[in-house]
């Protein structure tokens, strides 16, 4: 099924995304260099673009809705997937991807709360920030597989009235940029 949805898409297409042989192999390497990886596993959400982030401003309170895709997975999955989101979806633009210093804000103050939550020292360090930082990159590329794959196979299946496949070019077209460059960054 999968394999007829890459065939159809490559027919459909102006700017073709990859053949699922070229999908399967980029599974297997994304499976390579994810897997060393030491990011605990958490409860999360999979899903956080802001439109499911509402906050309110009276109680000082943030929530979040729209859990489908909510279930246990790598905690620098939800992260990487998080700063994905930023680019949007109806109009994909990486422009708006998150600069390293607002990542590492982030991140700083994640790690705070995180560690507070768990029982640990609310301090964090440079290295534990970097680490994550390292991490989160890794696994972005994750995010943009899986939700690339995922906009084929909506394209094909789906009866909303969407662009699957210009968003999928748009996930996978990132992916491929940043691949090299975040697979090289090395955790120390």
């Amino acid at each position: 099924m999968f394999r007829r949805s890459c065939i159809r898409q490559k027919s459909l297409s102006v700017s073709p995304v990859p053949s699922f042989e070229t999908l399967s192999a980029e599974m297997e390497s994304l499976k390579r260099h994810l897997s060393p990886i030491d990011s605990p596993t958490v409860l999360c959400h999979n899903d956080l673009l802001t439109k499911n982030i509402i906050y309110n401003h009276k109680e000082g309170m943030v929530k979040f809705i729209d859990y489908e895709y909510a279930d246990y997975n790598y905690q620098a999955f939800d992260i990487g997937n998080h700063f994905n989101e930023f680019a949007g979806v109806s109009d994909v633009n990486y422009s708006r991807y998150p600069s390293r210093e607002l990542q590492r804000d982030w991140l700083t103050a994640y790690l705070q709360s995180y560690n507070h939550n768990t029982g640990r020292e609310v301090t964090v360090t440079e290295a534990e920030v970097t680490k994550l930082y390292i991490q989160v990159s890794k696994f972005s590329l994750a995010s943009n597989f899986f939700w690339g794959v995922w906009a084929i196979l909506q394209s094909r299946f789906s009866s909303i009235d969407f662009d699957f496949e210009r968003y999928a070019t748009a996930r996978l077209t990132y992916y491929f940029e940043k691949k090299e460059e975040y697979f090289g960054l090395q955790i120390i």
